[in-house]
C-alpha cells in the first residue's frame, strides 16, 4: 500500500515524533484491500477540514476526520482536524496518538466500504476498529469513561 502524507499543520509534531511512520502504520493495520492500493492522508486543521466538510458534506462546521471514498487503485483521502482531535482526546482522557490512531482506522475502514448509517452498520465498524486498534496495543475507544 502506498500511503501518501501531507502535513498541512505542524502542531501534530508535538504528539508524535515519528508522525508519518507512526501513520503508516496505523493505516496498514486497518487495510484489507489490494496491496497495491494508494491513498492519501491529510493532517490538517480545523479550519481546512471544516472548508472541505462544508463543500462535500454540506456541514459548515469541523469533523475530526474526513474520508472520501474511491474506487480502483486509488483507494481515496482521509483528512484529519488537528483542533478537534486534540479535543476530543483530552474529553475522552486519552492519549492524543491512541484518537489518532482510532480516526485513522476509522477513516481507512470507510475507504474500504465500511460505514455506520445505522444501528448493525455501526455495530459492525466498531467490532472491528476496537480489535484492530487492540493489535496496536490501544484501549477499545468505545468504552464508557
Amino acid at each position: 500500500m502506498q500511503i501518501d502524507i501531507q502535513i498541512r499543520d505542524k502542531r501534530y509534531y508535538l504528539h508524535i515524533l515519528r508522525l508519518k511512520s507512526f501513520c503508516q502504520k496505523v493505516i496498514q493495520n486497518a487495510w484489507k484491500g489490494n496491496d497495491e492500493a494508494e491513498l492519501s492522508l491529510v493532517l490538517a486543521d480545523d479550519d481546512f477540514v471544516q472548508s472541505l466538510n462544508k463543500q462535500y458534506r454540506h456541514q459548515d462546521k469541523p469533523t475530526n476526520v474526513l474520508s472520501f471514498e474511491n474506487e480502483g487503485i486509488f483507494a481515496g483521502d482521509i483528512v484529519v482536524a488537528y483542533q478537534t482531535t486534540k479535543k476530543e482526546a483530552k474529553e475522552k482522557d486519552v492519549s492524543f496518538s491512541a484518537h489518532l490512531a482510532h480516526l485513522l482506522t476509522h477513516g481507512t475502514l470507510h475507504l474500504q466500504g465500511y460505514d455506520h448509517l445505522n444501528d448493525k452498520q455501526a455495530d459492525k465498524m466498531e467490532k472491528l476498529e476496537v480489535k484492530l486498534l487492540k493489535k496496536l496495543g490501544y484501549d477499545n475507544p468505545y468504552k464508557e469513561i
